[in-house]
């Protein structure tokens, strides 16, 4: 998925506006079209609850007392090991050497198979066999930086030996903003899993008629909650990445707020035009893509919906 720098598209707002690539003032007008950016980039995620760059499918989650399933987790998500056993959801456990350790249960949730540890801020992290100790059987690690970083990577992890091969992705798990499926085993493979129904509280996904009480965890597929921009000065020369699929919209739509603080509302009307055609445009790619998609059944957009 391509992105583009808020540098970019900052430049590229102010440019319409005709300021040269800088408002007039003391930053008031530059915080005013960070504050529309921002409000322009939620109704754009807010459009569509399968965008492909906030999508999670078939994540599991720890379902706690009460049969549910929270907005968020301290866990990671451990997937394309070599060693099937070593997939599957590591749970906070503890810590080593100052950096938390996480560890994938059996299903009586209390047997220790694997644990991701890390020798230390800026040392390696580590998949071992059992409970959190860095002197356990090593089977997989991956570098944690070199300069004081203490996050797990998500990939280039390395397998000890060859029958380990390959080495697993290793995610920290996301705030859920939107749950859209829940399954008791994990979904869209070769088998078929039972769906859950479920309703939604402030305690999270509340699961109706759980199949087993003793579930430790289920399959969620839910979109990520969505994060503005934190840019606070120096908004001609950001690197934050802005998603390359709301690129053009932001910046017209942008374009067209400001035409309406002038109060040049024809103008604001046919800008606004042009920034929901590259929306829609974008929509579109999520319906084609659709047809072919079980994940997108449950889900319409304008453009699906006008074709029925």
């Amino acid at each position: 998925m391509q992105t583009r720098t808020y540098k970019d598209l900052f430049r590229l707002i102010t440019s319409m506006i005709g300021t040269g690539g800088e408002l007039p003032g003391s930053g008031t007008e530059d915080t005013q079209v960070a504050d529309f950016i921002n409000r322009r980039f939620q109704q754009a995620f807010d459009q569509s609850p399968v965008w492909p760059r906030y999508s999670v499918v078939g994540e599991p989650r720890t379902i706690v007392p009460g049969q549910t399933i929270q907005t968020s987790e301290d866990s990671f998500h451990v997937y394309g090991a070599g060693i099937t056993a070593a997939n599957g959801l590591y749970k906070r456990n503890g810590t080593v050497n100052g950096i938390p350790g996480y560890t994938l249960y059996d299903t009586d949730g209390t047997t220790a198979l694997y644990s991701l540890v890390s020798e230390g801020a800026g040392g390696d992290g580590f998949i071992v066999i059992g409970t959190p100790l860095t002197s356990n059987t090593q089977i997989y690690d991956g570098s944690m930086g070199g300069s004081g970083d203490a996050e797990y990577p998500n990939s280039n992890w390395q397998y000890t030996s060859a029958s380990n091969a390959p080495a697993p992705f290793v995610v920290d798990v996301a705030n859920i903003g939107e749950f859209e499926r829940i399954h008791r085993q994990q979904p869209f493979l070769n088998n078929s899993a039972k769906e859950y129904e479920f309703f939604v509280t402030s305690r999270g996904a509340e699961i109706l008629n759980i199949a087993n009480t003793t579930d430790e965890s289920a399959f969620v597929t839910y979109k990520k909650e969505f994060t503005p921009f934190t840019v606070t000065s120096d908004y001609y020369n950001s690197v934050v990445e802005v998603p390359g699929e709301f690129f053009n919209y932001i910046a017209h739509a942008v374009y067209a707020d400001f035409l309406r603080v002038q109060n040049r509302q024809e103008q604001a009307l046919a800008e606004e035009q042009v920034a929901q055609t590259y929306l829609a445009l974008e929509l579109e790619k999520i319906d084609i893509r659709s047809n072919n998609n079980t994940i997108n059944k449950r889900f319409s957009t304008y453009v699906n919906r006008q074709s029925r």
